[in-house]
């Protein structure tokens, strides 16, 4: 059988490292009994090699549990512990791993791939709004360890520290959690204009720091005909 769908560029990656891209699009991790669990976005595993055990990844009670309840943030993940190698995806999604060296970093949940079970997390409000009164979340993590994002394209990263910088809420990745967002609104209801009218605010950052930005909205809602 020939085809240069067996190129050896195909082939599944060695390497000794925990975590290593196996191509732009498709996350590889090792492990085994003495390694820390993965903790993953529900649904992004596509295939694994020797012993896995998953498990849902639960809030840890009190508030963190009311504030996915109230907000559906981290409400979809999993933690998965185990001997072998366990690959991850999203959608053709571009990734990329962010090493943690006790810095915190505020992601975008829909652009969450995996991360290491060392690293906390905590869902956050932005522009100022308290989570019963309907604000917008992300996720926080901070600690030591690999984190990995996707991007739904090449995406940008921009300098907040020179000027305001507003970004679709949709389309923002990541940033630096020392940034404190705030949400700004430059449209009227009468012409709101984007898919979903999600053009109809904007997070604006400034301060010394960064955000990520991906050159796409999401994944169109589905309408009905």
């Amino acid at each position: 059988m020939r085809s240069n769908l067996f190129d050896a560029s195909n082939q599944e990656r060695q390497t000794t490292e925990r975590w290593a891209l196996q191509s732009s699009k498709l996350l590889r991790c090792s492990l085994n009994p003495q390694a820390p669990e993965i903790v993953s976005a529900s649904g992004a595993m596509v295939a694994y090699q020797g012993q896995m055990d998953f498990s849902y990844q639960g809030s840890g009670g009190g508030m963190k549990l009311l504030k996915k309840m109230a907000t559906g943030e981290g409400g979809d993940m999993m933690r998965t512990r185990g001997q072998g190698e366990i690959f991850y995806a999203r959608q053709s999604n571009e990734i990329f791993l962010i090493q943690l060296e006790g810095e915190a970093l505020t992601l975008n949940t829909r652009n969450m791939l995996a991360f290491d079970s060392t690293i906390q997390w905590d869902i956050k409000s932005l522009g100022g709004a308290g989570f019963m009164a309907g604000g917008l979340f992300n996720l926080v993590l901070q600690g030591q360890g690999m984190v990995a994002v996707t991007s739904d394209g090449p995406p940008m990263l921009l300098d907040c520290s020179q000027q305001p910088t507003y970004v679709d809420p949709q389309a923002a990745v990541c940033w630096s959690a020392n940034l404190q967002p705030q949400i700004k609104n430059d449209f009227k209801m009468s012409s709101l204009v984007g898919r979903g009218s999600g053009e109809s605010f904007q997070l604006g950052f400034h301060g010394p720091g960064f955000v990520v930005v991906q050159p796409s909205e999401g994944i169109p809602a589905a309408t009905s005909s």
